[in-house]
Order: structure tokens, then C-alpha cells, then sequence
């Protein structure tokens, strides 16, 4: 690890939430020493913002079972070519991460395969099931920093208490998705007037909130530290708020998706636009997007859900939902910059210092100390998005063609420079 300074940037800290112009000292792979103003020597950043590197929780790999889709290698150069520094990887895999000999595999894997850092989730049950508790102890031993069935919602409320009750005597995380099983059961976008027109089958905003109010008063009853994935509809907010305030260790989530998109957008039955859950009202992402600068959410994840053209290419209610964003999450936030509904502080506060914080990681600051994992971006270079040109194996971004901003330059990892985009293929 070499010793760099890098100046004439803009140090964008989320924990002080600050936006200013100096410089910064790495060494030893850690931040050494940061100031304002001016410096001699090492590497101009042309004004460029500096920032902790992104910590992206709820990341799709198909390692095991779905290679074709995603592997280590290739989520971990579009991670690094998008400023993500650590993935927070989910278990839904071929087989689920249910057991200490799958979750070792899956981290050598990422180990010998991603310049990046790579975080497991592990399975809160058998298989996803939601019939038996996986041996929550034993996983955190093996390196496991939360447990989620994913979008496999258990039904039965007493093994999810008896999970929940478990995890909170060994200081686990438990990340849920808040969906009612029953209401949103093969649904494909967000019930309303859309819907009804496209004749596709739905389900209602009050199934989010109703999922949501249901692993509340679990958390209630047992007192276990609980992470929302995605919260994606008003009506679910003032339960989050009134749980929050109530004194629940209770966090929550929001996709770079639906923050920046709507159920219009899924246009003429465009399955790219095809998410789980479904895209929203206008009026529920200008909400989302509120509760972001607020508070009430805490993390912005790009939920990377890599699938294969034969998935997508399907008609819309048959084809598989997700979409891609390791690399598409810091331009797609960069919309909500320019438009002047959040600070670059309030947004790296979101998606590198919270999810850090959350997941018991070192990352997301920018301080003395802190791992020298850092992204270097231009806020304004505009490009047009072609999906062919995206490091991840499978191409499904709703951003294919449309024109953004926010171009990444650099990207450290433990002060190693993981992504240039002079070396860039």
C-alpha cells in the first residue's frame, strides 16, 4: 500500500455533512490526516467530489446455483466501476446461505474473485422457508452480519418470534421485507388505476405497510434489532416513525429505484422496469424521497438483481423481476442531487455512513482512521447509459439509453486503487 495525497477535491462527509474543498492523506490503507484548502504534490482531483466509498446492502450474486446470472468476479468490477467499495450480499441464492459450509464457500469465493469488500447476509431459515430457525450462532461465528429470508416472507408469526427472540440474545440483525405474503402474492406492479388499465395483476400500497406493522410489533414483543430492506410506499411511513420514536431498534431501507422511478415508467409492459417490490405512485417516490432527507429511511441500496435476458424477455406478468444497479446507483442518485431534493452529504449519509453503521461495518466516514475506501466522482459528467457496456453479466438496467450524470473517476479500497477510469476496459 502506497502512501497517496490527493487534492483539490471536494470532501464530501456524511457524518458531519459537510461539502468543502482540501485535501486528504492515505497511508497504511487507512485516512491519515485531511484538511481544507489547498496542498503540494500528489494527485489533482480537478475539483472532483471525494467520498467514502458506497456500502451497498442487499446485492444480488448468483454464487452458488446461478453463475449465468452474476458471479463474484463480475459483480466485483461493476461494484468497483460504481464506487462501491462493500457489498452486503443477500442469501436467495442456489442454495440459500443457510448453513456455515455454504456461507465459507460464497466468502472464499468473494475473497479470491472481487477486489472489493464483501459482506454475507445468511438465511433466517431453512431453505427460506420460514418452517426452521437456520443456526443463527454458529453463522454469525462464520462471518454472517444479518439474516434475511429475502422477499421469501415467513407467514408463520411464531417461528418469525422465535427467530426474532433467538437472534436478540446473540446481538443478531434481522433484515425483513415488509410484504404481506397473501396481498402481494403474484402481484406485478402497484394496484390502482395503472394497473387496471394494463390489466396486470397487483397489489396494494396498504400490503407494505401491513407486512411493515406486522415485524413491528414482533419487534416490540421481542426486542431484536430489525432492518426494513426496502420501504418503497407512504402509507407505510408513519408506522416506521412511530416505531422509531417509541424507542425500536428499527431501521430502514429504500432502492435507488424507487426513489427515482415510477409505475409509469413501466410504460408499454417494459419488464426492465419489472421490480419486486413493484414500482410506485409519483406521489409515494416524492415521499420516499422526503423520508430519505428526514431520517425516516436510513439507507439507499441499489437491490442489484441480476437476470438473465431469457428471464426478462418474457411477457410482463411471466418475467422475472430486478434489475442491476451496482453500477447505475451513484448517477441514478445523482438525479436526485441536480433536482434538489438531497445534498451529496444527506446521500452518502444514506448509502456509506448509515448502512455501515447498521451492519456493524468500519466503513462510510471520512475521518482519521477511517479505511481509506473512498470513491472519486464528477456530479456532472453526463453520459447515455448503454446497458451492453455494464461490467455486471446480466444487462437488466431500466437506465438503458437515458442520459445521466455523475461519472466515477477512482475508486479505493483499503487505499488500493480498485477502479481508474484511464484503465478502464
Amino acid at each position: 500500500m502506497k502512501d497517496q495525497l490527493l487534492r483539490n477535491a471536494r470532501l464530501i462527509d456524511p457524518e458531519a455533512g459537510t461539502d468543502t474543498r482540501g485535501w486528504l492523506r492515505i497511508a497504511g490503507g487507512e485516512i491519515v490526516e485531511m484538511g481544507e484548502g489547498g496542498a503540494e504534490g500528489g494527485m489533482d482531483c480537478h475539483g472532483m467530489c471525494l467520498a467514502p466509498g458506497i456500502v451497498d446492502v442487499g446485492v444480488k450474486v448468483g454464487e452458488p446455483g446461478e453463475r449465468h446470472k452474476e458471479g463474484f468476479r463480475s459483480a466485483g468490477r461493476a461494484a468497483a466501476a460504481g464506487g462501491v467499495t462493500t457489498m452486503v450480499t443477500r442469501p436467495d441464492t442456489l442454495t440459500p446461505i443457510d448453513t456455515p459450509e455454504v456461507l465459507e464457500f460464497v466468502t472464499r469465493r468473494a475473497h479470491d474473485r472481487t477486489p472489493i469488500r464483501v459482506r454475507p447476509m445468511a438465511a433466517l431459515t431453512r431453505a427460506r422457508e420460514g418452517r426452521e430457525m437456520t443456526e443463527i450462532g454458529f453463522l454469525m461465528d462464520a462471518g454472517a452480519v444479518a439474516f434475511s429470508d429475502g422477499d421469501a416472507v415467513c407467514a408463520d408469526t411464531r417461528v418469525l418470534s422465535r427467530c426474532m427472540t433467538y437472534a436478540r440474545g446473540l446481538g443478531a440483525l434481522i433484515v425483513g421485507h415488509p410484504q404481506d405474503p397473501g396481498l402481494s402474492r403474484g402481484a406485478a406492479v402497484t394496484g390502482g388505476k395503472f394497473a387496471a388499465l394494463r390489466g396486470l395483476p397487483s397489489a396494494p400500497p396498504m400490503a407494505e405497510r401491513m407486512g411493515l406493522e406486522r415485524d413491528l410489533a414482533l419487534v416490540e414483543m421481542t426486542g431484536v434489532a430489525y432492518h426494513a430492506d426496502q420501504i418503497s410506499t407512504a402509507v407505510a411511513l408513519p408506522a416506521l416513525a412511530r416505531a422509531k420514536a417509541s424507542g425500536l431498534n428499527v431501521t430502514a431501507g429504500v432502492s435507488i429505484h424507487h426513489l427515482t422511478l415510477n409505475e409509469l415508467d413501466v410504460g408499454d409492459f417494459r419488464t426492465f422496469f419489472k421490480l419486486k417490490p413493484p414500482l410506485r405512485s409519483e406521489e409515494d417516490r416524492l415521499a420516499m424521497v422526503e423520508a430519505v432527507g428526514d431520517g425516516t429511511i436510513d439507507i439507499i441500496c441499489s437491490m442489484h438483481t441480476p437476470q438473465d435476458e431469457e428471464s426478462k424477455r418474457l411477457p410482463f406478468e411471466a418475467a422475472a423481476s430486478g434489475a442491476v444497479g451496482l453500477e447505475t446507483m451513484l448517477p441514478a442518485a445523482m438525479r436526485l442531487y441536480h433536482a434538489g431534493h438531497l445534498s451529496l452529504p444527506q446521500l452518502f449519509r444514506a448509502m456509506s455512513l448509515n448502512p455501515a453503521r447498521r451492519f456493524g461495518l468500519p466503513g462510510g466516514r471520512l475521518v482519521k482512521g477511517a479505511p481509506a475506501d473512498l470513491v472519486l466522482f464528477d456530479p456532472d459528467a453526463p453520459f447515455i447509459l448503454d446497458r451492453s457496456t455494464l461490467r455486471s453479466k446480466s444487462k437488466n438496467t431500466p437506465f438503458d439509453l437515458t442520459r445521466m450524470e455523475g461519472r466515477v473517476h477512482h475508486t479505493w479500497v483499503g487505499g488500493e486503487t480498485v477502479f481508474s477510469e484511464e484503465g478502464a476496459a
